[in-house]
């Protein structure tokens, strides 16, 4: 058996939050609400030693978690949890648990818009084992993080570490600042022995990757394909368009001229695009 717990917001890691006791037990069979209710109340000891599975309401890409409740009080008419989830099982989405929605007994679509907190009688990892994908090989060149951790004020340039750039770096800058962002190069941080290394950690954690092609320079290149591979918002920027390989050709970038007016230019056009991609 699990758990299923139900909200119309988004869940943080190791939170607290609660549930009202008036929606305990909705879409849950008799039999199992007999098992965990006792006198009127539910028996949160046992509620407490099954996993749970930590919803979303929706039905398309929102995210799922697995993990367990670690411990549940009654406070006035709620129930106080706090939970975290099992860092072993990658988060889920709402598309999948729907088409699978038959297999964790939620055979209607209205349980999927509404707060509440169900026990289900499926193994919930025997499922998941059937229905997750294994985990893909991981790089051996370099190591990214088993789970996303993206900062969402943070952007990232890659270009040449020239000083002919400096002054373009500088432009870069201004129009993450002035998109709500702040902007970091790989030069600009020393975590790891090997600079790769530093550049994967620092595009990983990019909400946005700005990559300037000008003069085809081949580890701007591998840094923007390993951007896209990672899913994370490029735009491509360039002096020159024909610097623009030919795979990325179809794709918008800005171009820009090398002087004080070019690279002012350069930082409006950055900040509208960075505006568009976060919402502003």
């Amino acid at each position: 058996m699990f758990n299923l717990i139900m909200f119309s917001v988004e869940w943080e890691n190791n939170g607290v939050t609660s549930v009202p006791t008036a929606r305990m037990f909705e879409y849950t069979d008799q039999h199992i609400i007999d098992q965990f209710r006792v006198d009127g109340s539910p028996v949160l000891e046992s509620l407490t030693a099954l996993p749970c599975l930590f919803l979303q309401e929706g039905t398309g890409n929102e995210v799922a978690y697995v993990g367990q409740i670690n411990r549940a009080r009654r406070v006035g008419t709620d129930l106080s949890i706090e939970y975290t989830f099992d860092a072993q099982v990658p988060p889920l989405e709402n598309s999948m648990i729907h088409a699978n929605r038959a297999a964790l007994h939620m055979p209607y679509d209205f349980e999927f818009s509404r707060n509440h907190w169900a026990v289900k009688d499926v193994d919930l990892y025997r499922f998941l084992l059937g229905n997750v994908r294994p985990r893909r090989q991981r790089p051996t060149v370099f190591q990214i993080a088993e789970h996303e951790n993206i900062e969402p004020a943070l952007a990232s340039a890659m270009m040449p570490f020239d000083a002919g750039f400096t002054d373009v770096y500088a432009s870069i800058q201004q129009a993450s600042a002035d998109a709500g962002l702040r902007c970091r190069r790989a030069d600009d941080i020393w975590e790891n022995a090997a600079i790769i290394q530093d550049v994967v950690a620092l595009i990983d954690r990019s909400r946005i990757v700005v990559c300037d092609c000008t003069g085809r320079n081949p580890n701007v290149f591998y840094e923007a394909g390993i951007a896209h591979t990672l899913g994370r918002e490029v735009i491509l920027i360039t002096q020159n368009e024909q610097d623009i390989p030919f795979d990325l050709r179809h794709l918008r970038y800005i171009r820009y001229l090398n002087n004080a007016e070019g690279r002012a230019a350069l930082a409006t056009a950055l900040q509208t695009r960075m505006q568009t991609i976060l919402g502003h």
